[in-house]
Parts: structure tokens; C-alpha cells; sequence
């Protein structure tokens, strides 16, 4: 940007001026002009394909909730000492929870691409690690992943290839705490399936987590892996789901252990992997209803409302003024007392006379 186009914050700006604000089509704070008396603002590229390319927006489109690209983090998983993944930012400008998707080995799913969009719509960070396209996330680890749970017990959290598949997650956690827009004290996890197990076996050694949500995860090993998890956790699953009952025992054992905020969640007549689109378990109903327990989870413990402002206390009822005594007359002199006239005395008859 040239210094010609650094333009000043003005207040109470007019049909074409130019102020610092966040442009309506691509969402970025920069130089803007204003192109109607509504305030609808446009940055220098876009205000160059509305003027001479003809753009399909419409001046007063909103900004897109979220934007989306493709992004390489540093790692220690890797021989290239780096790997990709998939980042979708809301495009509100406050700082944001996030949330880690811990893919298996068939990576981007249309279940996770769900759960990112259904997220970061809702206003946090999401990242889904790409681990088609890393060293390492091959067949040896869906051996490892498939053959521990089940012959062993479950999927060991021991196993060299989960080891690695782990420590991939771990950096990618630690790449998404560092942008620009993420608040690092709110940081949760989500999987399903497989990668629902990994979620459980990263959070049992993360530390430094608001919470974590899990879809139908398979058994861990060792058993009392999720005694660790000291941070509120979701467990949604399909009642109609047998290879998920011993993960359900071990969460139900580790809730009771530690006392943790454990929630469970089943939903009735759906089997394993009932959120995925393209598969044939799918059902729209229940996979809502799940997705909104989910989501309502992570919402309330990463995005809870702001406190309330303080009440004033209420003022105390004033006292009702006393009811005033009569007044009294200030005592005058007494009246002098009128002397009483004397009864007249009754007057003699004559002397010698007699009554008749």
C-alpha cells in the first residue's frame, strides 16, 4: 500500500471517502472507500472490480461469517519438518476460541469438514490437519490404529505410529494458539471415530485444554487412559453402537475416578459413524440433534456469555414521616370568673295569714 493510500479515520464520513474500516466483501481492516450513503465500504481491489470488472457482489453483502485456506505448520513428525492443514477463520475481528479436529488415516472427511464449517461459523478457530498429505500417515498407521482395537484391547496410545500421528497433533495445536486472532487459553478438541480415540489419548498429555468433545471414539489403551482428562468432556454415540461400549465403560470408570465433567450422550436407533454424509449409517435427524448437543457443549465452555453488568442495590424504602401531634394552644391567662347572681330569697307573705 502506497503512503498516498493511507487514509485517514475519519468520523461521520460522506459518499465517497476514504476511511480505515473493514472492507464488506473481503472482510479485512485496511483503507476503504465509501461508496454509498450507507456506509457500504470497499477496499482498493475490490473497489477496482466493482468499478472496471464488474463484480456479482452487491454493495451491502455482508462479509462471509468465515474464510478458509491452506496452511503449513512446523513439526517434528516429519522428515520435511513440516505438514499441511486446513484453517477456517471466522471473520469477526475479536479474538477466538479454538478447536482442533484430530482426523485418522482417511484425513479430511465429509464429517469433518462438517464439523469445521458448523464451527467456525459459531465464531472459533478451526484446524484439521491434513495427514493424507504428511509422512508418515499411511497404512502402517491404519494397521496400528485398526489391529489395537481389535486385538488388543484397544488403540495403543503406546504404539510408535500413534506416538507420531500424535505429535503431529500436538505441533498443529501449538501453530494455532500462535495466530493472530486466537485466544491460546481456549483451546478444545474434537473427533470421531478412530480419530476420536487419538482426541482422547492428545488430551490425556495436553494440559493446557478448555475441553473436548468425542463422536463414537473406539477403546484406548491403557484402559484408564482417560483418568488424565481433568477438563470437561462430550461423548456422543448411537445406541445402536457395539463397537463403542467398551469406550463408554473406560469414560464412565475415568468419570467416577477423577470426578470430572463427563457428558454422555446417546442417541437412540443410530449406529457407528451416523455423522458422516456419504455414508449409509447416516441420518439427518439424529445426526442434528447430535451436532447440536455438540456445539452447545463446546459453546458453553469455550464462548460462555459475558457477565452481567452490576446491579445497583435497591435503595431503601424511605421512612414514612411521623403523623404530627395536634398542635397546642399556648396556655393564655384564665378567664376571670363571673360572679354568680344570688337566688333570690322567696318573699314573706303576710303576717297572720294561712294558706287555704
Amino acid at each position: 500500500m502506497r503512503d498516498d493510500d493511507r487514509m485517514l479515520n475519519l468520523t461521520n464520513a460522506q459518499f465517497g471517502a476514504g476511511v480505515v474500516g473493514v472492507c464488506d466483501i473481503c472482510g479485512a481492516r485496511q483503507a476503504v472507500v465509501v461508496l454509498t450513503k450507507e456506509r457500504f465500504k470497499l477496499c482498493v481491489l475490490d473497489f477496482l472490480n466493482k468499478t472496471w470488472l464488474k463484480t456479482d457482489k452487491k454493495p451491502g453483502v455482508p462479509a462471509p461469517l468465515y474464510r478458509s485456506e491452506r496452511v503449513t505448520f512446523e513439526t517434528g513428525a516429519t522428515t520435511s519438518g513440516n505438514a499441511q492443514a486446513v484453517v477456517l477463520s471466522p471473520t469477526k475481528r475479536v479474538k477466538h476460541p479454538l478447536v482442533l479436529l484430530t482426523p485418522d488415516t482417511y484425513g479430511i472427511t465429509t464429517t469433518l469438514l462438517d464439523a469445521a464449517i458448523r464451527f467456525a461459523r459459531e465464531g472459533f478457530e478451526v484446524l484439521i490437519p491434513d495427514v493424507v498429505k504428511s509422512q508418515g500417515a499411511g497404512p502402517a498407521l491404519h494397521l496400528s490404529l485398526r489391529s489395537g482395537a481389535q486385538f488388543r484391547g484397544g488403540v495403543s496410545a503406546d504404539s510408535p505410529k500413534v506416538v507420531q500421528i500424535l505429535r503431529l497433533y500436538g505441533d498443529a495445536l501449538t501453530y494455532l494458539r500462535t495466530r493472530e486472532m486466537v485466544d491460546p487459553a481456549k483451546a478444545a478438541l474434537f473427533g470421531t471415530s478412530y480419530g476420536a480415540s487419538l482426541a482422547l489419548a492428545l488430551a490425556a498429555h495436553e494440559t493446557r485444554l478448555a475441553a473436548v468433545a468425542l463422536a463414537y471414539p473406539m477403546p484406548v489403551r491403557p484402559p484408564d487412559l482417560a483418568k488424565l482428562i481433568t477438563v470437561p468432556l462430550l461423548y456422543v454415540r448411537g445406541s445402536a453402537d457395539r463397537s463403542t461400549a467398551r469406550a463408554w465403560s473406560q469414560l464412565v470408570a475415568a468419570q467416577s475416578a477423577n470426578r470430572a465433567s463427563f457428558e454422555f450422550v446417546e442417541i437412540p436407533g443410530v449406529r457407528h459413524d451416523f455423522l458422516a454424509r456419504d455414508l449409509s449409517a447416516y441420518q439427518v435427524g439424529p445426526a442434528e440433534a447430535a451436532w447440536t448437543r455438540i456445539v452447545a457443549f463446546l459453546t458453553k465452555n469455550l464462548l460462555p456469555p459475558p457477565p452481567k453488568p452490576p446491579t445497583m442495590p435497591p435503595k431503601p424504602a424511605a421512612a414514612p414521616p411521623a403523623a404530627a401531634a395536634p398542635a397546642k394552644a399556648a396556655p393564655g391567662p384564665t378567664p376571670a370568673a363571673k360572679p354568680s347572681s344570688p337566688t333570690p330569697a322567696p318573699s314573706p307573705g303576710p303576717v297572720g295569714a294561712t294558706s287555704s
